[in-house]
């Protein structure tokens, strides 16, 4: 499959290259998903991040318990209200992982060559020699000669707290390892990992099923990301909890790949999923680190031409503990948008990393950066032949809209959506300039009462590269008559113009629905 490399036909200047960055109201067209946890769950810093760029807030469930991530998601509201920036909510379940139950907390110290035995029995004490671990299927899944790898949760790798093991052993229900790498296991939790062996755990598991029904149904969230998806089937089983649960049915779920099994029907997978997270840390463990690069552009592909958005992980690991991030990581960061990721996530860097806000403001630059060098022509023309003919209604609408915005070089594109659909649909074919979707609320009832969509599918293009959402006022009616439309395209127009996007004279292109028609109209706007 060749893909293209994206960066402009024509050299880069470099003159250009020594420019100041120039500031704008969007850090960058690709989205930035935040960690939220010891050291990013105050207002303050929630704000910074907020204002630095970050439009998901990321609540990881594998460790700590729901009332603290409440406390935090109270914070988060207030942060919102405060700073005028609208986020979106994911909630990260724990899956199939496998963890060391370390129940005293106490630090353990391994030494290169020695043995150490892994055990299910979580009544022993863990100490140099026994790791007791969450998981009893541990020993009919691994044999003599495979790799299982130790590390601090949301590890970087280059820490002195990852360990990796070789099976020497099983026996019974242990397994005793050699130790290739000396190295001192610190802190809450431990997450093991066995390279490219099945785990015979379920994908939602019930402590899943339980966060979900309650945290998550009473926060109503916007995105679930399921950790350790393996197969389509596991997509399916989480949509279907998720829809017996009502308020949930409009939750977006992001299969989570971490490992070969997902990899390997990672297209079955795409289909079902409503987006893709690349979890780069945990395949790395099972890929090659030759391989990951494929992988990673392979993948991005597959998510654009399926017009779904693809979230990276694991971009600035250095930048937990430092206030700028390595040469490599920043280039890192600059090939994902040049390789077609909508969103870029952050872990540890938030999480636990000495500098949350900072992280968010160096990945946005490095994001805007890279977008003045994307080869949108030529991503477009791989996208339209990609699709093929005839296009569908929506498609055509969505893929001349884009063209019409770049021949007349429009500043930005708006667009009239009540599911989000036409938005996301413009949004895939990557145009240079900002969509402004303005979701017009649609009046439901469930014979009990009356309520408004809108906020779940303006919420959730948050995550979607190039696309800011506008929630429109609830009583313009959806049906379009042009007085009506010409009163939201005004507030539109207005909103773009306080955010410093669109200035007098510039041209705007308008893509909305007229009765069964859709309509795409070039607009040059008066002082």
């Amino acid at each position: 499959m060749h893909s293209g490399h994206l960066l402009l036909e024509e050299p880069i200047r470099m003159a250009s290259i020594l420019e100041p960055s120039k500031p704008s109201f969007f850090s960058a067209m690709t989205k930035i998903v935040g960690t939220l946890g010891p050291k990013s769950r105050s207002v303050e810093v929630i704000s910074g991040c907020l204002k630095a760029g970050m439009s998901v807030a990321r609540f990881d469930f594998s460790w700590c318990d729901p009332d603290y991530h409440q406390e935090t998601l109270e914070n988060l509201k207030i942060a919102i209200k405060s700073t005028k920036k609208l986020c979106a909510v994911m909630l990260d379940t724990v899956g199939a992982e496998m963890q060391v139950v370390n129940k005293s907390e106490t630090t353990i110290t391994l030494q290169e060559s020695d043995e150490v035995v892994i055990t299910p029995d979580q009544g022993q004490e863990a100490t140099s020699d026994l790791l007791p671990i969450n998981f009893d299927g541990l020993a009919q899944s691994v044999k003599k000669g495979d790799t299982i790898f130790i590390g601090q949760y949301l590890f970087t790798g280059s820490e002195t707290t990852s360990v990796w093991l070789e099976v020497s052993e099983v026996n019974g229900k242990d397994v005793v390892c050699i130790i290739k790498n000396s190295a001192t296991l610190s802190g809450r939790l431990f997450t093991l990992h066995a390279s490219q062996v099945h785990i015979d755990l379920p994908t939602l598991t019930e402590k899943d099923k339980e966060v979900i029904s309650t945290w998550g149904v009473k926060n109503k969230i916007d995105f679930l990301s399921l950790s350790y998806t393996r197969h389509a089937e596991d997509v399916r089983q989480a949509r279907e909890f998720l829809s017996s649960l009502g308020d949930l049915s409009q939750t977006q779920i992001f299969a989570k790949i971490e490992n070969i099994e997902g990899l390997t029907h990672f297209d079955e997978i795409l289909q079902e999923a409503d987006g893709i997270i690349l979890s780069r840390g945990n395949l790395g463990i099972d890929l090659p680190p030759e391989k990951v690069f494929l992988f990673q552009k392979s993948a991005l592909y597959k998510c654009n031409m399926a017009g779904k958005p693809a979230v990276l992980t694991r971009v600035v690991d250095s930048m937990t503990d430092n206030l700028r991030p390595t040469r490599a990581e920043a280039t890192d960061v600059a090939n994902a948008v040049l390789d077609g990721s909508d969103a870029i996530l952050l872990g540890a860097e938030t999480l636990r990393g000495l500098y949350p806000v900072e992280t968010i403001y160096t990945v946005g630059r490095i994001c805007s950066e890279a977008e003045k060098v994307f080869n949108q022509d030529l991503y477009f023309k791989k996208t339209v032949k990609f699709v093929g003919e005839p296009m569908t209604h929506l498609e055509s609408i969505a893929s001349s809209a884009v063209r019409a915005a770049i021949k007349v070089k429009a500043s930005i594109i708006i667009c009239f959506t009540s599911s989000g659909r036409a938005a996301r649909l413009i949004a895939k074919y990557r145009p240079i300039m900002p969509v402004l979707s303005v979701v017009i609320p649609r009046l439901k009832t469930n014979q009990l009462k009356w309520s408004f969509t809108g906020a779940f599918e303006a919420r959730q293009s948050l995550i979607i590269r190039g696309l800011f959402p506008m929630l429109a006022d609830p009583r313009h009616p959806a049906e379009s008559t042009s007085a009506t439309n010409e009163s939201i395209l005004k507030v539109a127009l207005d909103h773009g113009k306080a955010l410093g996007i669109i200035k007098s004279h510039d041209r705007v292109v308008v893509c909305q629905k007229l009765g069964d028609a859709s309509v795409v109209k070039i607009i040059e706007l008066e002082d």
